[in-house]
């Protein structure tokens, strides 16, 4: 039975390293500044994201979806900006939304592949 316990404990270990998933994001902002960077997903946990224009970074944390939910979550930036982010999945991997900053101005969110036609 010690052996048994072992042997699942160590496949839940290696399958927890596995649902990790790194995707390109852009987040488009003032006067059309892109910024640029990635999102970091686990599959139970949520995930982060940071994107930078090379003057200022911006980074968030977000909660696991699928296919057609949407998640809010909080924006902090280096030059002292915050926000609100409202984004639908499309897939597991990609979708996009708004980040509504402090200072009222409206930042569009995009996740997956085609944040990097931007």
């Amino acid at each position: 039975m010690f052996y048994k316990s072992i042997g699942i404990l160590a496949l839940c270990g290696g399958l927890a390293a596995c649902d990790v998933v790194t995707h390109p994001v852009a987040v488009v902002g003032p006067s059309n500044t892109v910024y640029r960077g990635t999102a970091t997903a686990t599959l139970f946990e949520g995930g982060w994201f940071q994107v930078s224009n090379g003057a200022n970074t911006c980074q968030g944390r977000y909660s696991p979806g699928t296919m057609g939910t949407t998640t809010t979550f909080p924006v902090t930036c280096t030059n002292g900006l915050t926000g609100i982010g409202t984004a639908t999945y499309q897939s597991a991997l990609e979708g996009g939304g708004e980040i509504t900053m402090q200072d009222g101005t409206q930042w569009q969110f995009i996740f997956g592949r085609r944040s990097l036609g931007l």
